[in-house]
């Protein structure tokens, strides 16, 4: 006969485990909880001759307490210790990044997370007959909390990516404000991810490295686009309209619509637009 007793003074655990307990599927197996001088004991014991699928099934019920219940507790601790220097609204923010990342990969991350704690648990288990659950989940899960100290440092990039992008904006909002116009017309020619700048007479403006100094160009990058929105910024046109041959509003073009706001017009039929996808069509470059 195998026996194992879990100590916890968590309700919301032992209410977790005695309901998984309840409903596991073997057989030759009881349990009992019972309060003792310091803990709540939930004793297991198992009188088939199957060891390692008693301790199997133990160690995957307590690996899904721990995702499926203390995840969030974990999370925000290391948040807390490892970036105490954001706010509490901040830390909120990037928490829920880290479930964010979480969620978008969840299978490869819930399988690695899985396999991680499932072997802590299960090489404990298989060599002692009680184990404290808070002290265990203290001190012996160490590669655990290694994957969700990874996730919490790439939510952390993202947020600071994030915030220094919407700086970036805010800043070139207020230059935007504070000058007069240079034109009144721009024409940008957007396909592929690549951009033409045209006047308002619609002839095509040089856009290069050369011509205009990059002074408004941030870490945040465009490729080629840099210099579009780097002349942008110099002309400051009244009015400026973004003729999509690809129909695609992707990143460059949402970040010019935060810059520019009303300024910007989007347009994907006009005389511009169907002669630049009739040049696609026939493969002229754009």
């Amino acid at each position: 006969m195998k026996s194992l007793c879990i100590k916890t003074n968590n309700s919301n655990s032992l209410s977790y485990l005695l309901n998984e307990l309840n409903n596991l599927e073997l057989e030759q197996i009881c349990y009992s909880c019972n309060q003792f001088k310091h803990y709540k004991n939930i004793i297991v014991h198992y009188t088939g001759n199957d060891s390692k699928l008693f301790f199997d099934k133990i160690s995957t019920i307590l690996s899904f307490l721990v995702i499926d219940e203390l995840d969030e507790t974990f999370l925000k601790r290391i948040i807390f210790q490892n970036y105490f220097y954001f706010d509490a609204k901040e830390r909120e923010e990037i928490l829920i990044l880290c479930f964010d990342a979480m969620a978008n990969d969840f299978s490869v991350i819930f399988d690695k997370k899985f396999k991680t704690i499932y072997n802590c648990f299960f090489e404990f288990i298989s060599e002692n007959k009680t184990i404290i659950l808070d002290g265990f989940l203290n001190f012996r899960i160490k590669p655990y909390l290694t994957i969700l100290d990874e996730i919490v440092n790439e939510a952390v990039n993202q947020f600071v990516v994030e915030k220094e992008y919407l700086e970036f904006i805010s800043l070139l909002r207020l230059y935007i404000n504070s000058q007069s116009s240079n034109s009144e017309v721009a024409h940008i020619v957007y396909s592929n991810s690549e951009s033409i700048l045209l006047d308002e007479n619609k002839e095509i403006i040089t856009v290069s490295d050369k011509c205009f100094k990059a002074k408004y160009l941030s870490d945040i990058t465009f490729s080629s686009n840099d210099y579009t929105l780097n002349s942008l910024l110099t002309l400051l046109p009244k009015k400026i309209y973004v003729h999509l041959i690809d129909y695609c509003v992707d990143e460059f073009i949402t970040t010019l619509q935060a810059i520019f706001e009303s300024r910007i017009q989007i347009c994907t039929d006009c005389n511009i637009c169907n002669l630049y996808k009739n040049a696609k069509r026939t493969q002229s470059p754009i």
